[in-house]
């Protein structure tokens, strides 16, 4: 499997976890898997490591956050470091939610 299609794959399974708004690309767009015609911004695929990137919904617990995504990731040849860039309060949540 390609990085790209690893990094959509990983995506669709973060973003369905219910304790995560979305994925995040980084403050200057650092964590990114890119492939030939596009970018999956929030998660970088490397040979080493994968790295996640969520903006996690409040309240939450960061262990168990961590983890699932881990989980959700299903990567088990390498470590997978998550990384939790941003918060999304209740009310940012139900806004977005209505939209």
């Amino acid at each position: 499997m390609t990085p790209e299609a690893t990094a959509d794959r990983i995506a669709a399974a973060v973003t369905a976890l219910p304790a995560v708004a979305g994925l995040h690309g980084g403050r200057f767009g650092e964590v990114v898997t890119l492939g030939i015609a596009r970018r999956v911004p929030g998660v970088r695929v490397g040979e080493e490591a994968v790295t996640v990137a969520v903006t996690a919904r409040f309240p939450f617990v960061a262990g168990e956050l961590a983890e699932a995504v881990r989980s959700a990731a299903g990567i088990g040849d390498r470590p997978v470091h998550v990384v939790v860039a941003d918060l999304a309060l209740p009310e940012e949540t139900a806004v977005k939610e209505k939209d």
